[in-house]
């Protein structure tokens, strides 16, 4: 709604707007009867404060009010929240959107500068724009904390600064990153000096990959409820990572155009390597989609494949395919004690069933879609019995070292 039609009406009829629109996107029944009751509860806080016309910052004193005067759970609060939020961005004629995303906090003008820059060489370096997102908001955090140390701009970094902000660091995978942005600095003429040597060195040490077995994998298949349209929903999703090995990040943007029921295959661009990767639609697979597209998926405008249960119907996020697959390991009685759970370890767990059955390291990695040749080297730590065939026998002790496991002492 436009914002200046929304200042004239009333609490009642902006309110009854907000519930139309809702229902526009096809919220239902239920939902939309939650948000009326919760948020007409507003219009006598008004009254008896004599306000006449509602604004965003009205929301917030009632909420305050609320708060002060009842105990709330937390599930409530933010049932809450979320009300007054949807109504506050319909009045302001802020696009709807599901989540709130959270906005960036922007550095002065000389620190953005060199960090665009840098940006630019890892574009040209072969960084995704993920990878590059992820640094710059890493860095934001860094420069953020020299900034308070008081570092007026760029050109004035100091050693000082460096060391005291590399201490406040938390992830220290962090700091080869900002190694790399100094010495981009320096090699640049952008600073003196190269303050890289300053930043502490970090190796992330080494863990095998978490795998589950076959038997594991079929009990979490199991327990999944396919008699229900999440259910539906989630054994095809949870299908994809078990029986292809597919990311998280590649089963949640899956289109219906990348699905070939007449081939049996799915072809598909990867989010992380850009590149386009074809792999068998096995039967049980195929079944699982047609059951969900046919019967559980929404009818809703859009290409993707897998959508939200409830209103509106958009495409779901990683952080939901990491939830239900958290879930349906405590549903199988998994032992996750210590252990990574998340859908990531389907990929571990599929590669570990190929080397278990000879399948070459070459056509494992074809499979899984990489594209680094180095990703051999990852799953060979999993194939522990062709290590052992690479053991080199432990020699016979010999001269003093026998001597002194022989009860002898050393002169």
């Amino acid at each position: 709604m436009n914002s200046e039609k929304a200042k004239t009406l009333s609490f009642s009829e902006l309110l009854n707007e907000l519930i139309q629109s809702l229902e526009d996107k096809s919220y239902s029944r239920l939902t939309l009867d939650n948000y009326r009751r919760t948020l007409r509860k507003i219009e006598p806080y008004m009254d008896k404060n004599g306000i006449e016309a509602y604004t965003p910052e009205v929301g917030r004193h009632y909420y305050e009010f609320y708060l002060a005067k009842n105990e709330p759970g937390v599930s409530r609060q933010k049932a809450i929240i979320t009300a007054i939020r949807r109504l506050n961005d319909f009045y302001s004629g802020i696009e709807y959107t599901i989540q709130k995303q959270h906005q960036v906090e922007f550095l002065p003008e000389s620190f953005e500068y060199v960090l665009d820059l840098f940006s630019l060489q890892c574009n040209e370096t072969g960084n995704k724009v993920n990878t590059i997102k992820a640094k710059k908001r890493f860095l934001r955090c860094f420069l953020k904390d020299c900034i308070d140390l008081g570092c007026l701009n760029i050109y004035s970094l100091k050693p000082s600064y460096v060391s005291k902000a590399c201490l406040r660091v938390e992830n220290k995978d962090g700091w080869a990153i900002i190694s790399a942005f100094l010495k981009f600095l320096s090699i640049n003429g952008i600073i003196e000096a190269d303050f890289s040597t300053l930043v502490p060195c970090y190796r992330k040490p080494t863990h095998l990959p978490v795998t589950y077995s076959e038997k594991e994998i079929f009990q979490i298949e199991k327990v999944i409820d396919r008699s229900s349209n999440i259910g539906k929903r989630d054994y095809a999703m949870l299908l994809l990572a078990t029986r292809l090995g597919m990311r998280s990040g590649d089963i949640v943007k899956l289109s219906l155009a990348d699905l070939d029921f007449k081939r049996d295959q799915i072809t598909f661009i990867q989010q992380k390597t850009g590149v386009r990767l074809r792999l068998p639609m096995l039967t049980e697979v195929k079944i699982a989609l047609t059951d969900y597209i046919n019967n559980a998926r929404p009818k809703a405008t859009g290409d993707t494949v897998f959508l939200r249960q409830n209103a509106p119907f958009k495409e779901i996020t990683t952080s939901v395919l990491r939830f239900v697959t958290t879930r349906y390991f405590k549903m199988a009685g998994i032992d996750i004690t210590a252990k990574k759970h998340g859908p990531h370890t389907f990929r571990s767990s599929l590669a570990n069933s190929m080397i278990n059955d000879d399948v070459p390291y070459e056509a494992v990695t074809k499979i899984l879609g990489h594209t680094d040749s180095n990703a051999i080297k990852h799953y060979a730590k999993l194939d522990l019995e062709k290590l052992r065939e690479c053991a080199i026998e432990v020699p016979r002790p010999s001269g003093t070292f026998k001597a002194f496991l022989d009860g002898g002492t050393n002169a």
